[in-house]
């Protein structure tokens, strides 16, 4: 079965909830199955590690997983307009993959969550592209033929998934939603089509 790797970093819940539901899009298309895997919260005071296994949700990525997978979705929180440094932390141990090359030619999408309209979504789906443009990686966007794009209220971008959810407005809109289910079928139709060549 080929796999598409959702790889994505969460602390309050949004953002894997965005996996779950683009997991959901990469399973529309025959014969492509996700993957999800989530990386270990970093210490700001030192290098803490975490146990091995989470305590609930998804397993943590290992360099296999990235090796294994026809594509990557990748996902974090938007912090200061970048991704969390959990997810950079990870991100910054694929060298011996740069290396070796094992990610080109594969596609990657990216997607985020923010807790307000003009948090930096874009500037943080931009900033998860740049390691996966060293890797070589095919990016995915989301064209303006998803009608979703052109009515949301909320999250949204050509760049990739967004979500706005925060204290006041916490809810998952149907455009977003949308928006997650198109961006995973979208990855995993360019992976099937790309290992078809």
């Amino acid at each position: 079965m080929t796999e598409i790797l959702i790889l994505y970093y969460s602390q309050g819940g949004n953002t894997a909830e965005m996996a779950q539901t683009i997991a959901h899009g990469v399973e529309q298309v025959d014969g492509i199955q996700a993957r999800l895997r989530t990386v270990p919260a970093v210490s700001p005071v030192c290098e803490a590690t975490e146990d091995t296994i989470p305590e609930s949700g998804a397993p943590y990525a290992t360099l296999d997983d990235l090796k294994q997978c026809a594509g990557l979705i990748l996902g974090s929180p938007t912090y200061f307009g970048n991704m969390a440094a959990s997810m950079k932390h990870f991100i910054d141990s694929t060298s011996s993959l740069w290396m070796s090359g094992k990610l080109i030619n594969k596609p990657a999408a990216v997607f985020t969550s923010s807790s307000s309209m003009h948090g930096g979504q874009e500037s943080t789906l931009l900033s998860m592209m740049l390691p996966l443009l060293h890797h070589g990686m095919v990016l995915v966007g989301l064209p303006f033929s998803e009608q979703a794009l052109l009515q949301t209220q909320s999250g949204g971008s050509p760049y990739g998934a967004s979500r706005l959810s925060n204290e006041n407005m916490n809810i998952f809109t149907d455009d977003e939603k949308s928006l997650c289910l198109a961006l995973g079928k979208r990855v995993a139709f360019m992976a099937k089509h790309l290992q078809a060549r």
